[in-house]
């Protein structure tokens, strides 16, 4: 259906647990509205904690990232677990033995993932400015890897949750580098998210960037910082591109909708923006985030918006529609409304090169 002539859907308003305020535009699961999380963040993140908590246990996976005093340190991303004896990290994909780290997967020798041909041009978060764009008649090779760093409430691939990282033979990287061929044009590392499993994914990286596939990769943005120069330098020399979801500018929403910090995210985002000088063109790194009505409004993106133009004003951004999904199902899709004032936001904080993505899930809902 054309969004000019949508019907405006009838849904029902919520209530935030702190304010009482009502309003279509709170997540009644997350029970807190976007500026309690702002103003009142400490009550407002022991709130929505409490949701997180719930969200992880479903799954079977760890509330939070373990702290043991004697345990194991991982440093794969920024959650740097401390893995005490027969527990897993946060990720799920690790635990520790007598004393050392035990990978269950995200290893070259098995990564936990599915993989698929996506024929180009396909719906790439970068397609107005990647390579791969303009190549019709090839096809990328998807990379979705069933594991993840946060806990996003919003998910939109939240069923990757489902996979036991001890079930099945995995794919190694080398299987999954041969299933590249000669109409291959490039690779996207996504999911879940490729920081969960780097090992694999910069393996098969090598390999497929020796066949002269493009690599690409599309994350949060929470590797360990060393692993991320091996993926952007990978990418700058394949012509492929980092597309960095950045998903709240403030903290304590960040933390609400992710049960995380962002703050090393952006220190990876600004270490890979330091780097867009050596190929503008195509653009190594690229930012996007998701417009999630009621919290990412108009103001948080141009907070975003400010930090990457600082960085450098060229960088692409994309403004991406959210649809109703996971924790967070009771929310209206975007609005066209909503959707243009976060592009004219980010345009007014410096960014040149803005665009609305998923234009066809905009709604007239609000």
């Amino acid at each position: 259906m054309n969004p000019k002539h949508e019907v405006r859907r009838c849904l029902p308003d919520q209530v935030c647990s702190v304010c009482r305020r009502r309003s279509l535009l709170i997540s009644a699961a997350l029970a807190v509205c976007r500026d309690c999380i702002r103003v009142s963040s400490d009550r407002a993140i022991s709130i929505t904690s409490t949701l997180h908590g719930k969200a992880r246990k479903a799954f079977d996976l760890p509330v939070s990232p373990p702290r043991a005093a004697e345990g194991v340190r991982c440093a794969l991303c920024v959650r740097e677990c401390m893995i005490g004896e027969g527990e897993r990290g946060y990720c799920g994909l690790r635990t520790a033995r007598q004393g050392r780290l035990v990978h269950l997967a995200g290893t070259p020798q098995r990564g936990v993932l599915e993989w698929y041909r996506d024929p180009l041009p396909t719906n790439c978060v970068a397609d107005w400015v990647c390579a791969g764009s303009r190549q019709a008649g090839y096809h990328n090779l998807a990379v979705f890897y069933s594991s993840c760093t946060l806990d996003c409430l919003f998910c939109q691939n939240w069923h990757f949750r489902k996979t036991s990282p001890t079930a099945g033979d995995g794919v190694s990287a080398g299987e999954l580098a041969e299933a590249a061929n000669s109409r291959t044009f490039c690779v996207c590392f996504f999911g879940g998210d490729p920081a969960s499993q780097m090992l694999h994914a910069l393996r098969a990286a090598d390999r497929l960037a020796e066949k002269g596939i493009a690599i690409c990769w599309e994350t949060a943005g929470t590797s360990n910082s060393r692993l991320l120069d091996r993926a952007v330098t990978l990418s700058l020399e394949t012509g492929g591109c980092v597309k960095f979801d950045l998903k709240a500018g403030d903290e304590a929403l960040h933390l609400a909708l992710t049960g995380a910090s962002n703050q090393r995210t952006l220190q990876n985002f600004a270490r890979a923006a330091r780097r867009f000088g050596e190929r503008p063109d195509p653009p190594p790194v690229i930012a996007s985030t998701l417009l999630v009505p009621g919290y990412v409004d108009p103001h948080e993106v141009a907070l975003i918006a400010r930090f990457i133009a600082s960085l450098n004003p060229n960088i692409p951004y994309a403004l991406l529609a959210f649809a109703p999904h996971f924790y967070m199902r009771d929310l209206p899709r975007t609005s066209i409304r909503h959707a243009q004032a976060a592009e004219a936001a980010a345009r007014a904080a410096g960014l040149t090169n803005v665009r609305i993505g998923n234009r066809h899930l905009l709604s007239r809902d609000y």
